[in-house]
């Protein structure tokens, strides 16, 4: 069947390209015949001075070269034939040939975009994702055939300081092994991923409980125990792991991998390295775990609601823009605080829909602000997880189109640690953000895995110096060379610098006096509601720019 429409296309082209060349030849002919009645005319002429319908007759009666000329229009006719077929086969035949090349070389790009969206590029295991959907499926299966399953999660413990020593690439190095090891000591039928930087994934689907679960994080800890050797230089790394049983412990996915996650935390402190987990390990049982489930209804809801602190340009004392902060106010408990709930939503799935909302709400205030005629930048954090979907710059066009902003607009906001685990796919991302127009930050610098290499490569805007060096700057010579030395690093990099956590007039000198380009604390005002926001805007002493910094 393919053959057959290969060769139709192949019979098509060929002649759509003869019939281009034989109007070529056409005209050739046209050409040719033009040139002998021109030249008989001019022989007929040459001859009796004058052009008689017997001086032409004479002419071609007795001119030899007339006679050679007159059979070239029909040469033309049957070599542009001719050659017009072999033409129009050969080209047909090599855009034919080059059009199934770019095909399977589409196809390949697709089975490679495919494989990516679905395994971790390091070790080639499942990802995150996968691993959910085998989960769910593991759960499907094990509830129709009354059996248990079990999760474990097992975290490089050390892994920050072998990252810190090694440098990100033999530190995937020592990943690789690790997800080897992994894979030699479970069975064939269970289900090994890699769902973060350094925390590995393990399904049992046909566990038969706590006592086979042990055994094989016992197993786990021994096949760890060898050192890994990179480059020659030998590493230990230690593995702590956290267990969970379906049904006992959670009937869905999410509610498993926060309750594994518990029991690693509980693991870490465990003489073992590894604990199964148990309703008394979590401190807020059962409050948190119910907040999990909770969190979507409180998207659905409108109970999560953004608060803006601004930002002013310390050099001008004019209102440059606002950081938009989520807050949620829970019907029985009250406030609960982002530290609590962000972290919950990025060891789960619930992390993109509360950042769609986010941008959503955030964008649309900000598109609001500028149809009032005050052109505030929008400052909007991503979580570390968003930066390893590679949907996340589409999802951020379409609110953007959706609410009507431009990209210039908005300060996108990402942490240091963000690029330690993917960072070729973290970078490219934002690459892609910084094309589409929009202003990259990297926040509470300082704090994480800070790395020049990384800092050099990223299309950043901004940098923010984070709270915990600021707020001391004064009585700490520590902190106030730190800052110093940041702001001027900044700078020359070509980054504007927003200095966290200004308490007071004294602090906001001191960085005046340093260059330090924006401050944003609770000395210019704690974060607030949009009708507080605005209110504040109205009688504060710093007065919104009439243009922005660029």
């Amino acid at each position: 069947m393919v053959i057959a429409i290969a060769n139709n296309l192949l019979g098509d082209n060929v002649r759509i390209l003869k019939g281009e060349v034989t109007k070529a030849a056409y005209q050739g002919v046209a050409i040719a015949m033009v040139s002998v009645v021109v030249a008989t005319l001019l022989v007929c002429f040459y001859q009796n001075n004058s052009i008689t319908a017997a001086g032409i007759m004479s002419a071609q009666k007795n001119n030899f070269a007339l006679w050679i000329m007159d059979g070239v229009p029909f040469v033309f006719a049957l070599w542009g034939q001719y050659s017009g077929s072999i033409i129009a086969y050969q080209a047909s035949a090599i855009i034919f040939d080059q059009t199934q090349e770019l095909r399977n070389k589409a196809e390949d790009l697709e089975k490679k975009a495919n494989y990516t969206a679905t395994h971790d590029v390091i070790t080639g295991l499942p990802n995150r994702s996968l691993f959910y959907d085998r989960v769910e499926q593991g759960i499907l299966s094990a509830n129709h055939q009354k059996k248990q399953l079990s999760i474990l999660l097992v975290e490089i413990a050390n892994f920050k300081e072998v990252y810190d020593t090694l440098g990100r690439t033999s530190s995937d190095q020592i990943i690789k092994q690790v997800s080897s090891r992994l894979q030699g000591v479970v069975l064939g039928t269970d289900s090994v991923a890699r769902i973060d930087g350094n925390i590995f994934s393990i399904l049992l689907t046909d566990s038969m409980g706590d006592m086979e679960t042990e055994i094989l994080a016992e197993r786990i800890q021994k096949v760890l125990e060898p050192a890994l050797v990179v480059e020659r230089l030998s590493f230990a790394v230690h593995a702590n792991i956290g267990i969970v049983q379906f049904p006992e412990h959670g009937e869905d996915v999410d509610t498993l991998v926060q309750k594994a996650g518990v029991a690693l935390y509980m693991a870490s402190k465990s003489k073992d390295g590894y604990a199964v987990y148990e309703p008394s390990f979590d401190q807020h049982s059962p409050r948190r775990l119910t907040l999990m489930s909770e969190l979507r209804h409180a998207i659905e809801r409108d109970q999560l609601e953004l608060y803006y602190q601004p930002k002013v340009s310390i050099q001008t004392d004019e209102l440059f823009g606002a950081e938009a902060l989520v807050r949620w106010h829970h019907p029985k408990h009250g406030f609960i605080s982002p530290d609590e709930f962000i972290p919950m939503a990025e060891r789960t799935r619930m992390i993109k829909p509360l950042t769609l909302w986010v941008l959503k709400e955030a964008f649309q205030q900000c598109a609001e602000w500028h149809r009032q005629g005050k052109p505030l930048v929008v400052s909007v954090n991503l979580s570390a997880k968003d930066l390893h979907d590679p949907e996340l710059p589409d999802l951020i066009a379409g609110v953007a189109v959706s609410t009507g902003i431009k990209p210039e607009w908005v300060i996108l906001e990402i942490t240091e640690g963000s690029i330690i685990s993917h960072p070729e796919l973290t970078l490219e991302i934002l690459e892609r953000l910084n094309n589409m127009g929009y202003k990259l930050s990297i926040d509470d610098f300082g704090t994480g895995y800070s790395s020049l290499a990384y800092l050099k490569k990223m299309p950043l805007t901004e940098l923010k110096i984070d709270r915990s060096f600021v707020e001391d700057i004064l009585v700490s010579e520590n902190d106030d060379v730190i800052v110093n030395a940041t702001i001027n690093l900044a700078h020359n990099l070509g980054f504007k610098v927003t200095a966290e956590g200004v308490e007071s007039a004294e602090i906001m000198d001191k960085l005046k006096s340093y260059g330090c380009d924006v401050a944003q604390g609770f000395y210019l005002s704690k974060p607030a509601t949009v009708s507080d926001f605005d209110n504040w805007m109205e009688t504060s002493e710093w007065k919104l720019k009439s243009h922005n910094i660029n």
